[in-house]
């Protein structure tokens, strides 16, 4: 175990840390100012040095450690949890005796319908009564006072936040009705380390093909908490989402069209306005406009950002428009570990951004 730096307030230790999502929260808590990395817990690489998995890493002073979740949790002020779905919710009962806070990076409790979860998993959930208000859904552009407040925090999937933060102004101001469409394109390091046959590098390296089309599982997220932000601020119309994902020749990062049909009389300006007010706040969100560059991956690899771009069709004759949203952010980072680590700065009283908030990589 590293000796944490005495001037470090906070420590934490991640469970499940040899994957890229693990990868992630690793780095960006080694450099945290205010949060020492005490421990990594693996059933892979058990006893190698970190860096010996993750080669972006040197003289971490940390192994992979084979331990219970327990032991992990010894003495830290929270626990990051980078496992796979349908593996976190097998530690319910070791969780719920946790004095820490936890984050799961995981879907095992994001959503608060048993059967959804079921149909979307590919199993029935082993402890249901975690999906009925346990965790809190960690999208902070939406929740964030509820996070700061919280001990369990399910950080939202990638495709997830992408689509949320691209609709969720529109939520809040009652401009979302009836099904919107979308089309994704991602990167191969949302399918994790592991390879398989439609992530292998030959085949994936010149191709493109939608996959679970209309049937992905983070479209039960998305539907769940836009229809919540639609309600919160007093409106009755209902939302669902059409979604086609698409697997991208790239390594890191998510580009999403979101297709939304608005009335003859809504604006550039409206949306100029909606969009750039609502995100005012919001470190992360870089609320591009409709009149010049449009959301692009290349722009926000390796951090926080989600570019936001839109267009705005001429009237339709129909007394409607087409309002086309584009967002682009890193799945690994804002649509992954570094959105984790944003929930456990507001839920450990710290500043949002903090140890997160390096710029992009570019090119």
């Amino acid at each position: 175990m590293a000796k944490p730096n005495a001037n470090t307030p906070f420590k934490a230790a991640v469970v499940g840390g040899t994957g890229y999502g693990g990868a992630e929260m690793i780095r960006s808590l080694l450099g945290h100012p205010s949060i020492a990395l005490t421990r990594v817990s693996s059933i892979d690489a058990v006893g190698e040095p970190l860096e010996n998995v993750h080669l972006n890493m040197s003289n971490t002073g940390l192994t992979f450690e084979e331990i219970p979740l327990e032991e992990a949790a010894k003495g830290v002020d929270i626990v990051l949890l980078g496992l796979p779905h349908k593996v976190s919710c097998n530690l319910t009962p070791e969780l719920e005796k946790l004095s820490c806070k936890v984050v799961d990076m995981s879907g095992d409790f994001r959503l608060n319908d048993k059967e959804l979860y079921a149909r979307y998993y590919g199993q029935e959930h082993p402890y249901p009564d975690q999906l009925l208000g346990r965790w809190q859904f960690g999208l902070p552009e939406l929740y964030r006072d509820k996070i700061k407040q919280a001990d369990r925090v399910a950080a939202p999937g990638c495709f997830a936040t992408t689509i949320m933060v691209s609709l969720l102004p529109l939520a809040q101001a009652g401009l979302l009705s009836g099904p919107v469409q979308t089309v994704a394109a991602t990167g191969s390091s949302g399918s994790g380390a592991y390879a398989k046959a439609g992530t292998h590098h030959p085949l994936r390296a010149n191709n493109m093909k939608a996959y679970k089309v209309l049937d992905h599982q983070h479209v039960p997220e998305i539907n769940m908490v836009l229809n919540d932000a639609i309600k919160s601020n007093g409106h009755d119309t209902s939302f669902a989402l059409h979604f086609v994902p698409v697997s991208a020749p790239l390594p890191r990062g998510i580009l999403a069209n979101s297709f939304i049909r608005v009335s003859e009389d809504f604006s550039s300006e409206d949306a100029d306005k909606l969009y750039t007010d609502y995100y005012a706040d919001s470190q992360f969100v870089r609320a591009l406009g409709s009149g010049g560059r449009t959301a692009e991956v290349v722009a926000i690899k390796g951090s926080m950002w989600v570019d936001l771009s839109w267009k705005l069709s001429e009237p339709d004759g129909q007394g409607g428009r087409q309002l086309t949203v584009s967002a682009a952010l890193d799945n690994l980072v804002k649509g992954g570990a570094g959105q984790a680590l944003q929930n456990m700065n507001l839920m450990l009283g710290l500043p949002e951004g903090e140890g997160i908030d390096a710029p992009a990589l570019w090119p």
